[in-house]
């Protein structure tokens, strides 16, 4: 019989998509202020994906993605995906209710990439308050890989650099905290 052990904690980021370009620094400051410090961001561009935030959002966006400093728990992701949503409110254009920013939280440990939804799907596994749980990419020999299902944007290489190099970021930080917490 397995001993149910705890996780360790994990590394979140927030992926985004951007309406107006100028915003960035003012849903970073809300994002900073709700949820945690930036400690890397990857690189930003065109997004040109899929059609199905053009109705709300338009059709030039940018896609880019945030990585969280501090290390929490994984049962977290729904609370951080509602935080996301309140953060995404401030933003709707006041007259047309159009969402001005999209933000997709989600987290990384050793071994894989998990986003967080609204939306259901066979292999979305439900957390609570009407958000699910998707492992969408997993890291094997050195590098991330993506499953049927993950999105085209996530196997971009500035997204796989991203995931590699926070990654990288949450492995030297879990270095530190098992070298604080045998020294006490």
């Amino acid at each position: 019989m397995g001993v149910p052990v705890e996780p360790k904690p994990v590394k979140y980021f927030v992926a985004f998509l951007l309406a107006d370009l100028t915003r960035r620094y003012d849903v970073e400051t809300a994002l900073c202020d709700m949820l945690d410090i930036i400690d890397y961001q990857g690189a930003t561009s065109t997004w040109r994906a899929s059609k199905f935030y053009q109705p709300e959002m338009g059709s030039d966006l940018w896609r880019g993605y945030w990585s969280l400093e501090s290390l929490r728990g994984a049962d977290e992701l729904a609370a951080t995906k509602l935080q996301t949503q309140a953060i995404e409110d401030k933003f709707r254009d006041p007259v047309t209710g159009r969402r001005g920013v999209n933000l997709d939280p989600g987290y990384l440990d050793n071994l894989k990439v998990v986003l967080a939804s609204t939306k259901n799907a066979n292999q979305r596994v439900y957390l609570h308050s009407g958000i699910y749980a998707e492992a969408t990419l997993f890291y094997h020999h050195g590098d991330f890989h993506g499953q049927s299902y993950t999105y085209p944007d996530y196997l971009k290489p500035e997204a796989i650099e991203f995931f590699k190099k926070t990654r990288a970021i949450y492995v030297a930080q879990l270095r530190r905290f098992a070298v604080s917490s045998s020294t006490h």
